[in-house]
């Protein structure tokens, strides 16, 4: 019989043969898959042409074609949808792919000819694109360490192979303990929580098997309980087992996992000759040196610890007006900080969540993208990996632009957060292809689907990487969508939030799903009244975490990074009753393969051109302004990693910005002055 991984899909639009895999497929497709691309590499090698940019930089952009195919439909299914199978094929794969990698970038012939094309590039008469592909693969192979002595060379593969085994395990063990971890509750725990919240417990309960609701530590299920329970009890054993995830010893613990991951980056950086992991990862990124990041995310914490303190304040003598004495502790903040948003801004997130049902703010997220770049999307009825993923085609003046895919529920067998990934990249080189993308969330499920605010900033977050993939418009598939510096990827996402916000998106999409009516304009105004609320909070969880990220990656690696992380959180005056957004064991960030690596710094860094963007719209008086929009298509969602990420900045908006339109953004301005 055929493995559909390696055949003809046979589906519309070419996407995987959803149906006809099954899991014993994979193994079989990786090792073709392997073996095909290990001869692709080793005749490009060994080819007896003089080196050229078509027969080695061109090869090279095609020769793993089948394992990048393969690859994709597995590691997507592996994070939106695991089975035990799936998880164990995992641990397998890590050390064959990351071996495979390796013997690629370490191989001397390959890059012999690569060099031989980049000391050449003058007399070549590249196109700007090739440059910048020749430019970006001669550095990827020194970087990999394809200029190391053997005995260096040999060092670095055996770090690689262990580095991916542990990124592997520490987010299977995430995954195990937010799987396994439920609380159940009784019907007098549900006294005091909305609706929203007891339907989501009861459904969680009903999938788990249980007789009666659960709370699970889903973030969209266990953030409302935090903040309407008036249980102190209950939320302090929620809050506990939440902030322990990857922390509970026994198989599932990821410190020590951290402590190792750590100490590998640190000597494979040491081996290409920089003095830490911090100064070798930001050195291709925009912020170029650790103390660029340093001094923006000090600028912001200042002023978002003095709010956060003032706040905590207001929330402890609220906490002691009901009678508890004692210091505010983190079970407590978020739900004091909700009675204190609806006794100051009368808004009252059940009141608000019947108007941003999970179909209405798809449309809005859909309608922004045909209002600002034509877009259409037509609902696709093709088999997908999960009864609860659905799909589109989109379009563009009747031309076909891409599938999208979303995957909006959480259940068990998906990890926490949300993400856009893709099972195709766009390309024209190798035969023109378009790509499909897919968002991924963990929203809870309900007949509606009722959205908090948090929850539809999310989707619009997500829908804006996701635009960054659909709308690549160049010629070489490694360079396109989100192949981009990692403190530069987040800016369409974080760009595309604000649209959630324009009050004439709410008045069109933000209607109650039963009646249809508008979200009354009272409503409206005190909602957007309050979208700085509790910033100071927002700020320091997350300031706190980046920071704690760099300290890690920054001289010698702590042989205990817990005592770092307590360490760095001291030196800070961090305040008692807020913590890290993510502490060390289950930071998937950093440590689950590491693509924030000393990078997590990444969103701020990202937020201070996003705010500054989204000023050039309303420099124009419209978010709508087509002119604008044409420029944020041309010089940011359609170029990819094919033009330097401040280059393109530069190109969108005329200079680069400072941090002045982020503390803006989120109320901090005064603050800072």
């Amino acid at each position: 019989m055929t493995n559909p991984l390696l055949a003809p899909s046979g589906v519309p639009f070419d996407l995987p043969p959803f149906a006809a895999i099954r899991d014993e497929d994979f193994a079989p497709a990786f090792e073709a898959a392997l073996i095909e691309a290990r001869a692709n590499v080793a005749a490009i090698a060994a080819n007896p042409e003089p080196a050229s940019f078509a027969n080695t930089i061109e090869a090279m952009e095609l020769a793993e074609e089948r394992l990048d195919r393969v690859a994709s439909v597995f590691f997507n299914l592996v994070g939106a949808d695991s089975t035990p199978a799936r998880e164990a094929l995992q641990r397998e794969l890590a050390p064959k792919l990351a071996a495979y990698s390796s013997e690629k970038v370490l191989n001397p012939a390959l890059f012999a000819r690569v060099e031989a094309v980049w000391q050449a590039r003058d007399a070549l008469d590249l196109t700007p694109e090739q440059a910048r592909l020749l430019e970006l693969t001669r550095r990827g192979f020194v970087r990999a360490g394809a200029a190391l002595a053997p005995e260096g060379a040999a060092r670095m593969k055996v770090l690689n192979e262990r580095a991916a085994v542990l990124g592997t395990q520490f987010a299977q063990n995430l995954l195990a303990d937010e799987r396994d971890w439920f609380m159940d509750l009784t019907e007098a725990d549900l006294e005091g929580l909305p609706e929203f919240v007891v339907t989501a417990a009861r459904d969680a309960g009903a999938e788990r098997g249980r007789p009666g609701p659960v709370i699970t530590l889903g973030r969209s299920l266990i953030v409302p309980f935090l903040q309407f329970s008036p249980r102190r009890d209950l939320r302090e054993r929620a809050f506990r087992a939440w902030a322990a995830r990857g922390e509970n010893g026994g198989a599932t613990d990821n410190r020590g996992i951290a402590a190792e991951t750590l100490a590998i980056r640190h000597e494979r950086a040491q081996l290409l000759g920089y003095p830490d992991f911090a100064a070798y990862k930001l050195e291709t990124e925009m912020a170029r040196a650790p103390g660029a990041v340093r001094d923006l995310l000090m600028r912001v914490w200042a002023p978002a610890k003095a709010r956060a303190e003032a706040d905590g304040a207001i929330l402890t003598a609220m906490m002691h007006a009901d009678g508890i004495n004692g210091d505010l502790e983190p079970w407590d903040w978020r739900y004091y900080s909700e009675r204190r948003r609806r006794a100051e801004h009368d808004l009252d997130e059940a009141a608000l969540k019947p108007y941003l049902s999970l179909d209405a703010m798809i449309a809005a997220a859909f309608d922004c993208a045909h209002r600002l770049f034509g877009l259409e999307f037509k609902a696709l009825d093709v088999p997908l990996y999960h009864p609860d993923a659905r799909a589109w085609e989109v379009t563009r003046a009747g031309d076909h632009v891409a599938v999208f895919i979303g995957d909006y529920f959480a259940r068990p067998s998906k990890r926490s957060g949300a993400w856009m990934s893709s099972f195709r990249g766009q390309r024209k080189f190798g035969g023109a292809e378009r790509p499909v993308i897919v968002n991924v969330c963990n929203f809870v499920k309900g007949s509606p689907a009722l959205l908090s605010w948090d929850d539809a900033r999310t989707l619009f977050h997500e829908f804006g990487h996701a635009l960054h993939g659909m709308l690549s418009d160049v010629t070489y598939g490694s360079l396109s969508g989100t192949n981009v510096a990692r403190d530069f990827v987040e800016l369409p996402s974080q760009l595309y939030e604000h649209w959630l916000s324009v009050p004439e998106v709410l008045e069109r999409h933000a209607r109650h799903w039963q009646t249809g009516a508008a979200m009354p304009a009272d409503l409206r105004e005190r909602l957007l009244a309050a979208q700085t609320y509790d910033q100071g909070f927002a700020t320091v969880e997350y300031v706190a975490s980046a920071l704690v990220d760099m300290a890690f990656h920054e001289g010698v690696p702590p042989a205990d990074p817990m005592a770092r992380q307590a360490e760095v959180l001291d030196g800070l005056g961090m305040p008692r009753a807020i913590v890290m957004r993510h502490a060390t064991p289950h930071f998937g960030h950093v440590f689950s393969g590491g693509g924030y690596a000393a990078g997590y710094y990444s969103y701020m860094w990202s937020e201070v051109m996003d705010a500054d963007a989204f000023e050039a719209f309303e420099d124009q008086g419209s978010a709508f302004d087509a002119a604008t929009a044409a420029r944020l298509l041309e010089f940011i969602l359609s170029k990819g990693g094919s033009v330097e990420a401040d280059a393109l900045y530069t190109a969108f908006r005329g200079r680069m910005p400072g941090p002045e339109a982020l503390l803006k953004g989120r109320g901090l301005l005064e603050v800072a002055a």
